[in-house]
């Protein structure tokens, strides 16, 4: 590239631009610049400092016609003026001027008629590597010809020392201008702010064009068979989408247009806290020369401690995707045939399995449920509810239902079976029953995939009104219906109902008369 390109983002006296380095170039320039350490197997490890994690409360749309007319403007996306915009890109444009810059070009999206062109500008050679592992990396052929639709101003040694006077939330900065296409990032080193800022930007261009934008992960069968799982952070969505018996398209964000199912990153971006060889072998394997470990704790020569959460619990890795060996390479796949909503249940309530209608998974999918378990605080010992509406509600720039609506024209023009898997407690809620096994939900899975759960009699049970399997394969039959696996009955009733009233008070807000009113499909106490 040259300079005029940069300068016509108002950066000024560029030193030198390292342009779409290769991966044993921005490797070498991490360790000459001291960036990061090298782990025994090949790969970086670097420390995002004081932040990390994303910064959710500091993110902002301009407010700028035509895109608030769009933008379902609130506490998820919360409106900043073009002048305070001005302002802050002034800002990160003054510390990226006179300094040596890495520039990485980008697509986000698989399919050729979805998919954006993205720019990423930082001043620190691992911000550069992180998007390169993250995003989908072009030919040579492709770069000669790049032009982006999209910028990326990474100024993260900024911050904004006017935050109380712009009436913002501190003095980091993540900002969008959907009319001028570009982003600024200042006051936070965490990288995964550019994967889910440009997640976001997806959720806003696609949706618009009638085509869907998914947190999900997904995979594909030898027969063509595409499968997505949607989940929170969590519930299994990563571990259970990785099978040895079906190919990976990828572990976190996709479209679904015409023409089927793509993923929108060239990496995987995983967890790993208590990470294990035998547990998660193709995650372990993928962490090798290439790989960037995120604030892990290191001891000896270069060794990791996947179990120490001193830093973080957040511990990450991101990976080309090419390091799972049973990937899809294209990245991409036909139109579904089971989608597959995952949560952890706390509660103990939900079956491990459940088939859902298309109303039904409409009510799931806006509701966007899992449980947390509050450990962390003196004397919380409850589970924590919590609702993401399209168990991505951070990322949607347009409103929940924007999203269902595709949702649900898509599984009806496609003839898509949609299943509840609960990957939570049985038998009791937290600190009673015991966690669902793998095993177990495999199967379930398995199931779903295989068809034979549709050979199945189900039951219908009471309050959420899900139809369940009355056998499924080698499952004991007493743990496909929760209430059967629970000791004390009467207890089980009342913790049903209470997360029944949780369902049913977070749903009121969908409860309007421009939206189509799915809760008739949700639970119902007293039934």
């Amino acid at each position: 590239m040259n300079l005029a390109e940069l300068q016509d983002i108002g950066l000024k006296n560029i030193g030198k631009v390292y342009h779409n380095l290769g991966y044993d170039e921005l490797i070498q320039h991490e360790l000459d610049n001291g960036e990061v350490q090298q782990t025994k197997k090949g790969a970086t490890a670097v420390d995002t400092g004081i932040f990390t994690g994303r910064s959710p409360k500091d993110k902002y749309f301009v407010d700028r016609d035509p895109s608030n007319k769009n933008i379902a403007w609130g506490s998820v996306n919360k409106k900043i003026s073009a002048e305070i915009f001005a302002d802050l890109l002034g800002v990160a444009q003054e510390q990226l001027s006179n300094k040596d810059l890495y520039v990485t070009d980008a697509f986000c999206g698989s399919s050729i008629a979805s998919k954006r062109s993205v720019r990423f500008v930082s001043e620190i050679a691992w911000q550069s590597h992180f998007v390169k592992n993250m995003f989908i990396r072009p030919t040579e052929p492709e770069l000669e010809v790049f032009k982006s639709d999209f910028v990326v101003l990474n100024a993260c040694k900024a911050v904004n020392d006017k935050w109380k006077e712009h009436g913002m939330n501190s003095e980091v900065f993540i900002l969008f201008d959907i009319e001028n296409n570009i982003a600024i990032i200042g006051g936070t080193w965490y990288g995964g702010e550019m994967k889910k800022g440009i997640f976001s930007m997806m959720n806003y261009w696609l949706p618009l064009e009638g085509k869907l934008a998914m947190h999900c992960s997904a995979n594909v069968g030898v027969n063509g068979d595409t499968a997505l799982f949607f989940g929170l952070s969590g519930t299994g969505k990563t571990t259970l989408s990785t099978d040895p018996h079906r190919k990976l398209i990828g572990d976190d964000e996709h479209g679904w247009d015409n023409h089927g199912v793509f993923n929108f990153e060239g990496g995987c971006y995983a967890k790993t806290i208590n990470l294990d060889g035998k547990s998660e072998p193709e995650i372990y394997n993928a962490i090798r020369k290439n790989a960037l470990l995120e604030n892990v704790v290191m001891y000896g020569e270069g060794e990791v401690d996947y179990e120490d959460g001193s830093k973080t619990e957040n511990t990450r890795v991101s990976y080309p995707i090419e390091h799972i060996e049973n990937h899809e390479p294209t990245l991409s796949a036909g139109h579904p045939k089971n989608i597959i909503f995952l949560t952890a249940d706390a509660f103990g309530v939900l079956p491990p399995v459940s088939k859902l209608t298309k109303e039904q998974a409409m009510y799931y999918y806006l509701s966007g449920y899992t449980a947390k378990v509050a450990g962390t605080e003196r004397g919380i010992t409850e589970p924590v509810a919590t609702f993401s509406a399209c168990f991505g509600e951070a990322f949607l720039p347009l409103h929940p239902t924007v999203y269902a609506k595709l949702l649900g024209e898509k599984i009806d023009g496609h003839d898509v079976h949609v299943y509840l898997v609960n990957t939570g407690w049985t038998g009791g809620g937290y600190g009673v029953g015991k966690r669902m096994s793998i095993k177990n939900t495999r199967a379930c899975i398995t199931a779903i995939l295989d068809g034979s759960i549709a050979k199945s009699e189900f039951d219908v049970i009471e309050t959420f009104r899900l139809k369940i399997p009355k056998t499924l394969g080698e499952i004991n039959p007493e743990i496909l219906n929760p209430r059967n696996a629970w000791e004390d009955k009467e207890l089980f009733d009342k913790t049903k109902d209470n997360l029944a009233e949780m369902f049913i008070e977070n749903y009121k807000k969908y409860q309007t008369e421009e939206h189509m009113d799915f809760s008739p499909y949700g639970p119902i106490l007293g039934s």
